[in-house]
């Protein structure tokens, strides 16, 4: 993984994986899982087919996606290079964000960092049921690396199109200003209160409005002129319509749930995930990308329509903060519990959906350990986040966890 042709030479391999078009299971396309309403392949070509016989696509609950993806499908033929396209995309943003954390213009860790992304078990397998999920991770990433190399107007532009794809991406736009407004080099071990001009961060915020605008009128003239789309693609995070199951909390409490409470219920989750976001910047106003990091996390264990691309993403960024290995307490067992529900997942998954044998109990126990094991890695690195500044790990133990720079 040190040599600089290692990364290459992944990336082309993901490419043939692609290119050689072995055929994918039905089961793997159709899991849920990897796939959710909202990024759901089929979902989406049912709803090319009604865009090109001239009727709405939006009308009838089927398409959840952005009709941005609307427009690049039904104009461009994209098959599975464009998803092994978009990881490789996905890989190389990462490594770049370690480049500007370190400081460096490359690491014999480059590679290390590359493949924390490109063969992650989570973001591997989304990618090969076709899920959109692939590209809204790699603008995401995209948003990270422009700000970390102050870039703003890139950044801003990445930020308003992942925003525009997954609306609770929506909790990255504080600390992806505050990224813009300061450094993205590694600042947990020297806590400061942010200093930098409020001004600027205004400045950023507008024109992030600007471009996000923007898009939104693009995307009503490509939907037909009509702004229904906002209902059926954004409003299915707020207003949860579809109940397929999902690796996360929401579908089974909503399946359960009177429609007396519907409302009330729906406001108290929407706002669980927003109340975390100031209480992280606040406490790693010092460190932007951490921060934005953690919120990461969050949307990985508590987002309305989870698949396992968004715990993967958390996951693969661990990569790019070395500096949190030995203050990290509970690692090993984080693991497990990740171990433990990727095995679960599948095999309560097809006893209950496939034999029949089962109920929604048992895939439901089987997320509820997915979710612990994503709070259990949030938990972990929000703590050693904030141990470096104590310096609580002796320093005989933290020389082994010094990175490795060229």
């Amino acid at each position: 993984m040190e040599s600089p042709l290692f990364l290459p030479v992944l990336a082309t391999c993901r490419l043939l994986l692609a290119w050689v078009h072995f055929p994918v299971p039905d089961g793997l396309l159709i899991d849920h899982q990897l796939t959710s309403p909202l990024t759901s392949y089929f979902r989406l070509k049912e709803g090319l087919w009604l865009y090109h016989h001239g009727v709405d696509p939006y009308v009838g609950g089927i398409l959840k996606h952005s009709p941005l993806f609307l427009s690049l499908f039904s104009t461009v033929p994209l098959g599975r290079v464009a998803w092994a396209l978009s990881d490789i995309v996905g890989a190389w943003a990462l490594v770049r964000i370690w480049r500007s954390r370190q400081q460096l213009g490359q690491s014999r860790r480059d590679g290390l960092v590359g493949t924390a992304y490109l063969l992650n078990p989570y973001l591997l397998l989304p990618s090969l049921a076709s899920s959109t999920s692939t590209f809204e991770n790699a603008a995401v990433l995209l948003t990270l690396m422009f700000a970390a190399e102050g870039r703003p107007s890139l950044a801003l532009l990445a930020l308003a199109l992942s925003t525009h794809l997954s609306l609770t991406t929506l909790l990255l736009v504080v600390p992806v200003l505050m990224l813009l407004a300061t450094s993205p080099t590694s600042q947990l071990a020297s806590p400061r209160l942010f200093g930098e001009s409020y001004w600027k961060v205004l400045r950023y915020a507008s024109e992030f409005v600007v471009y996000w605008f923007v898009l939104v009128c693009a995307a009503s003239i490509m939907a037909g002129g009509v702004w229904n789309w906002m209902r059926e693609s954004w409003g299915a995070s707020l207003i949860l319509p579809d109940l397929t199951p999902n690796p996360g909390f929401w579908w089974y409490f909503f399946t359960e749930m009177f429609d007396h409470f519907r409302p009330f219920f729906l406001m108290v989750f929407s706002t669980h995930l927003v109340i975390y976001v100031m209480p992280v910047c606040i406490k790693f106003q010092h460190d932007a990308l951490y921060a934005a990091f953690l919120l990461l996390g969050i949307l990985g264990a508590f987002k309305p329509y989870l698949t396992l691309a968004d715990p993967g993403l958390f996951l693969s960024m661990f990569a790019v903060f070395p500096e949190i290995y030995p203050y990290l307490r509970h690692a090993i067992v984080t693991a497990l519990l990740h171990a433990h529900a990727s095995l679960l997942l599948p095999l309560f998954h097809a006893l209950w959906v496939i034999e029949g044998r089962g109920n929604a109990n048992f895939y439901y126990a089987a997320s509820l350990v997915m979710g612990i094991a994503g709070g259990a890695g949030i938990v972990d690195a929000c703590f050693a986040g904030m141990r470096i500044a104590v310096g609580s790990v002796p320093e005989a133990e933290r020389g082994k966890w010094e990175v490795i720079q060229e």
